[in-house]
């Protein structure tokens, strides 16, 4: 049946929506393919959900093409199963957590890790059941701090979720490379341009990972790729360490007057004033900054952490989030974020902007076992040997010629700076370059981190229980539709890729009198009955501007218009992508529409 726009759920905006953002938000309000119902909620209109089943049935279809099986969960669970595997607390404030009318905890799910495995364990208990893969294109959950810009970062979305099960790691590995693949032809389909980077597996777990980003300049995602083929989301990348550096003729390390250089730019000017050197000036990368900041668990303690780095280099928040918490032993995600005067009056050996490590081995200022119990990791560069200015953690005093591992030692070693283009990729393959995208998709080794946490277990071919190993692989099924609009729009509304939009043909019926709309319920039928899907603006009181303004928001790839030419046999068919109309006569209208629609 036509979409007839006389009776059709909809009303078009001509005003963006005060809180959107982004291209895509704005019209797909504006056209009337969404509404929202709350902050990062939105309700799904009939034009939105014929665009919606279409982006689901790609999924669906590759899914199936490598031998997934599509079941359905519901999206509201109990808690159990979830603390478990600890991410009852893990999960944190992203958690939307409930209780019934009997005091019970249930949740709504963000995803379905722990559902999956147990309904494998509930139905299979010999290694000649697997391997088995399971997916759902299902409603999901998380309670967004900032949602924003629309469909791309809700509170409620929906997303393909599957997971691998297998015997072995190298079972795990083909489900993995299958999955790849699949990705790879879902997103060639929907027509998005897609970069595979190496990506942490966070709260996850697993021992690989990697995110399907889409290149954008909205995305919330930077990523980092070279000339020679790297690619990774800056979170994952893993600096290229120096060598060690002889020390054996370094100074002792000293301590001078430094007065009123608190931050890194005054100290490099008063290193050069006062104490100059021969051969080049000091520089903001000979210094060693050391910053607290505050690692947030999930219960909401703060914990203080030092990191030193180089002082040309800046924090990158981000990259400490994903990589501190195992190096502290919490499980997880955590909030980092730089430490109040609050937190650091509980140390009061520590002198903002003369923060130091402690001028000997004997007397740490930083460090697990140090005076102030502070944990201190260090970036890769500050290698053995390395020698820096740093605070001497007295008002107006650096120390000079510190050097790493004979004058101070750290906890470890993490990955916490920014990084910036020119950097070299670790894997030797050339100097990086920094883009934004949105992740698209997500693919995990998992491991058995699930299986083993609910007891998945299977008897092996010597009769022995086996933990099963796991893969889990995400879809951004709305994220997709939004990222499609996103790239697929001008000033005037929506263009749709022909295989996605709601309609192949938006017939525009603009003259007046019986005659010409029963002639447009004629073409309509003779196109409904060549296999076309067809919209058609039959609103007898909507002026021809609107019509004409609808069409071009709504952005179904062909538009017919029935005007004033009808009388004498002739009407216009447009692309809406290129902008581009020409006549064609009634009497090979539809021949022609469908050599348009079907190229």
């Amino acid at each position: 049946m036509a979409t007839r726009l006389s009776n059709l759920f909809l009303r078009t905006l001509r005003e963006d929506p005060v809180d959107a953002e982004v291209a895509s938000h704005k019209l797909l309000v504006r056209a009337g393919y969404i509404r929202r119902a709350a902050p990062g909620i939105y309700t799904w209109l009939p034009l939105g959900l014929k665009v919606l089943s279409k982006v689901e049935n790609i999924v669906r279809e590759e899914m199936n093409a490598i031998g997934a099986q599509e079941v359905h969960f519901p999206a509201l669970l109990p808690r159990e199963p979830y603390e478990t595997t600890n991410r009852w607390d893990e999960y944190g404030d992203n958690l939307f957590r409930l209780k019934d009318r009997k005091g019970t905890d249930m949740l709504l799910a963000p995803t379905h890790e722990e559902m999956f495995t147990l309904l494998v364990k509930d139905l299979y208990s010999s290694y000649k059941d697997l391997p088995v893969t399971l997916y759902q294109i299902q409603t999901k959950y998380r309670d967004e701090a900032r949602p924003r810009a629309g469909l791309l970062r809700g509170r409620e979305f929906v997303m393909k979720d599957s997971y691998s099960f297998d015997i072995d790691d190298a079972g795990l590995e083909e489900a993995y490379l299958a999955h790849r693949a699949a990705y790879q032809r879902i997103f060639e389909r929907l027509g998005l341009d897609i970069v595979i980077v190496q990506a942490q597996s966070g709260a996850m777990g697993g021992s690989r990972s990697e995110e399907f980003l889409h290149p954008t300049a909205i995305g919330e995602d930077t990523f980092v790729r070279s000339a020679g083929g790297y690619a990774a989301n800056v979170e994952a990348v893993t600096t290229v360490v120096p060598d060690p550096v002889d020390a054996s003729n370094t100074p002792v390390a000293q301590v001078f007057e430094t007065p009123d250089s608190p931050t890194i730019e005054t100290l490099v000017d008063q290193s050069n004033k006062l104490y100059p050197r021969e051969g080049r000036d000091w520089a903001a990368a000979d210094t060693l900054k050391n910053v607290i900041v505050a690692v947030i668990d999930p219960a909401g303690e703060r914990h203080m952490v030092a990191i030193g780095l180089p002082g040309d280099r800046a924090v990158d928040m981000a990259r400490v989030e994903v990589n501190i918490g195992a190096l502290l032993g919490i499980g997880g995600e955590v909030e980092v974020e730089a430490a109040t005067e609050e937190d650091l009056k509980n140390f009061p050996q520590l002198v903002k902007g003369y923060i130091g490590p402690g001028l000997t081995l004997d007397a740490p200022l930083l460090g697990k076992e140090s005076t102030t119990g502070i944990p201190y990791f260090l970036d890769p560069r500050v290698v053995d040997g390395s020698d820096w200015i740093t605070g001497a953690n007295e008002h107006g005093k650096h120390v000079y010629y510190l050097v790493a591992g004979r004058d101070f030692t750290a906890d470890g070693v993490v990955e916490a700076c920014e990084v910036r283009e020119g950097d070299m990729a670790p894997d030797g393959s050339g100097p990086l370059e920094a883009a934004r995208g949105i992740e698209m998709g997500h693919i995990f080794q998992l491991g058995s981190k699930y299986a083993e946490a609910l007891g998945l277990k299977v008897l092996d071919n010597n009769g022995k229980l086996q933990t099963v190993t796991m893969g889990s692989y995400g879809v951004g099924v709305t994220r997709a539709l939004a990222a499609i609009a996103e790239g697929n729009h001008d000033e005037k509304g929506l263009i749709w890729p022909r295989h996605l939009a709601p309609a192949d043909v938006h017939v525009v019926i603009t003259g007046k009198g019986e005659e010409i709309f029963s002639y447009g319920d004629e073409l309509v039928a003779e196109l409904e009955a060549a296999g076309l899907e067809v919209m058609v603006d039959d609103r007898p009181k909507a002026s021809p501007g609107v019509k004409f303004g609808d069409a071009e928001l709504l952005g179904v790839p062909t538009i017919v218009v029935i005007g004033r030419g009808y009388k004498d046999g002739v009407l216009e068919l447009k692309d809406r992508r290129s902008g581009e109309a020409r006549n064609i006569q009634v009497a090979t209208a539809v021949d022609e529409v469908i050599a348009e629609v079907r190229g």
